[in-house]
């Protein structure tokens, strides 16, 4: 999962170890802004929070690794309302 990101906004995102593994933009609007931070649950799977840099709203997260491709959700009201996005490693 480290490494860098293309996002569904086409921003670069870079995700670092150490603990839990932290979100930061670092193209974009929103550059240098960290927006995340999940732990390991799993086979391929992390939970966590996200934010929305144009809101600053922080929503529970989980995210799901599949080869080149990091598919991550954030959501509320316990799972019911979820907005996904795919983003590809660089």
């Amino acid at each position: 999962i480290e490494g860098n990101w293309k996002t569904q906004a086409g921003s670069t995102a870079a995700i670092a170890g150490g603990g839990a593994f932290s979100i930061t933009l670092k193209s974009g609007k929103y550059a240098g802004k960290t927006i995340g931070s999940f732990k390991a649950a799993g086979d391929n799977k992390y939970t966590g929070t996200i934010t929305d840099p144009e809101t600053d709203k922080t929503y529970s997260g989980k995210a799901t690794l599949s080869g080149t491709s990091l598919k991550m959700s954030g959501c509320v009201l316990g799972g019911l309302i979820c907005k996904t996005q795919t983003w590809h490693k660089l």
